[in-house]
This record gives structure tokens, sequence and C-alpha cells, in this order.
């Protein structure tokens, strides 16, 4: 039994303009590709597929963008990395986006007990090979960036196209204090019931860690990928069919904007700032921004089930 909406602070928030009428249409997107025919007989293909081009399209919000087809050179035949991908640094945290996204269905049941542990596996998953196993899954200890270190340590390690602070232009993180306070919070959330639709779930989720940057570098990748989980976990999307991080980069392009520090994340920045601001019209106009990116996620992968039905 869920909570009643009065106790039940993730609900209220359909309750912001346009909200509803946006997660409605993006849950009749999703709905129509999981009816779709080829779904009912080759969705691994499908899942393979979205899950490689949403975890090239995360990558590239940071500003990794790799194209698709000098990754799919770099994957075995069930699309994950093969090979250890000498290469630039963006490559590299390209391919462990693909790897996340790979593993990230093994992680629903950590989820959904233990949201920390399940972000802290992530946080390998995405970076190892990368930073210093001694740092894999660990959150960071200073405040981000340190104005004492090197940029490249704590923004993104692999030196990615930064504003000021990070990809998305954010500004300083929390303190590590502000940060465990906050992740504790949202923790506190995803283990309470909730009426609120899982596509206001995962958009919180994001937005939060999009926020707190709990690792100080690969937090927009592992955010993404914890916005994913929720869509899995909480049944909208239960075979990881969507590519929800392909509709950020769309949203852009429908916005009218085709770049932005070497990326299509100009739409996606301005939802997430207004966000921060934590006021009523940013939180909900970046709902809805998600919510489009899942509409537009689904038609990505309806076009998935097109080409699998042509060449069948």
């Amino acid at each position: 039994m869920t909570a009643a909406v009065g106790s039940d602070p993730i609900a209220r928030l359909a309750t912001l303009p346009g909200v509803t009428d946006a997660v409605a249409a993006a849950r009749t997107s999703v709905d129509t590709l999981l009816r779709h025919r080829v779904m009912r007989r080759d969705s691994a293909r499908v899942t393979a597929e979205a899950s490689l081009r949403t975890a090239r399209a995360s990558a590239a919000l940071d500003g990794h963008d790799i194209a698709l087809d000098d990754l799919r050179a770099h994957l075995g035949h069930d699309l994950r990395p093969a090979t250890a991908a000498d290469g630039s640094g963006s490559f590299r945290t390209a391919l462990g986006a693909v790897r996340l996204y790979a593993e990230l269905g093994t992680l629903r049941d950590t989820w959904e007990h233990a949201p920390r542990q399940a972000l802290a596996r992530m946080h390998v998953l995405v970076a190892r090979g990368l930073i210093a196993d001694a740092d894999l899954g660990r959150p960071r200890v200073a405040t981000w960036p340190d104005p004492g270190a090197a940029s490249a340590a704590m923004d993104d390690p692999l030196g990615s196209p930064a504003g000021p602070v990070g990809p998305l232009g954010l500004g300083p993180a929390p303190t590590p204090a502000e940060a465990t306070a906050r992740l504790d919070g949202l923790t506190a959330l995803l283990m309470a019931r909730t009426a609120a639709p899982a596509i206001i779930v995962a958009a919180i989720v994001e937005g939060e860690l999009l926020a707190i940057r709990p690792f100080g570098g690969f937090d927009g990748i592992i955010a993404r990928a914890a916005g994913r989980l929720v869509l899995i976990s909480r049944g909208l999307d239960p075979k990881a069919v969507t590519a929800t991080d392909v509709g950020h980069i769309e949203a852009g392009r429908i916005d009218g904007h085709r770049t932005y520090a070497n990326t299509y994340a100009k739409a996606y920045a301005d939802a997430v700032h207004a966000y921060t601001r934590a006021d009523t019209h940013g939180v909900g106009a970046w709902i809805m921004h998600y919510a489009q990116a899942v509409e537009l996620g689904a038609r990505e992968s309806l076009a998935i089930c097109e080409a699998i039905a042509r060449a069948d």
C-alpha cells in the first residue's frame, strides 16, 4: 500500500504545472515501445543496442563524444567492452560508461535495498582502469573542486571539456558533509513508500546526484545510470530498452541547441541548473525535461526495433 500524497514529498511533485501531462506522454511512448512485435521475440537485442546508444550519449553529455561505430568496434558479441581500449581519455571513459550500462541490471536488487552500495559499485564499473584502484567506489573527501589541487584530479580525471565547474557548469559541489547529508536524504526518500510515477522518482534521483557529485569524477554518468536503474526497478522499463540519455541529447536538438562545450547538452545543462535552484518552477522544468528525454529515448528504441524487424 502506498503512502498518502500528503505525506509523500515525491508524489506531490506530480501536481506541479505541466508535470502530469509530460509524464503521461512519456509513459505512453514507453508502453508503445514495449508492445512492439520485436519485443516479444528479441528484446535482448533491443536492450543491448539501447544500452550501448544511451551509454554513448551519457558519456557525450560529459564531453566524451565518441562515434557509435568507433565504440562498437571495441565490443564483443554481447556489446560489452572486449578490449583494454588504449586511446584517449574520452574513448576510455565512453567504454567505461558502456561497461556500466551493460551491467546495470545486475545492480537492481542492491539498488532497491542499499542504494549507496549500488552507487559505489557504479563508480567501480565506470572508473575501473581510469583512476587508482584505492579510489574506486569511494566518495570524495574534499570539497570539489579543491583550490589547492590540479583541476584534472578533482574534475573529470580524464580532462573533459568543462566550464565553471564541470561539464554542466554547476559551480562548486557541496562539501563532503553536505553531500553525505543529501545522500542520506535521497536514500531515505528511495526507501520510503511513494505513489509517485517512476519517471518523477528517476528525475529526482538523477537531479540530486548531479547536484551532489558524490565522487568528484564520473558523477554525471553515474547519475544518469541511476536514473535509468530507477526506471528499470520501478517497472516502467523492466527490460531496459529506453535510451533516455539519447533523449537528453535529442531534446537539445529540438530546442535548437546544436553544440555546447563540445556536446549537444545545452538544454540538459539548462534543465539541471533549473533543478539546482530548488524552487518549484525549476524542479518542475527539470522533471518535464526528463520526461521528454524518456519519450524521445523510447522513440529511439522504436527505431531500433524497426531496424531489427527489417533485418530479419
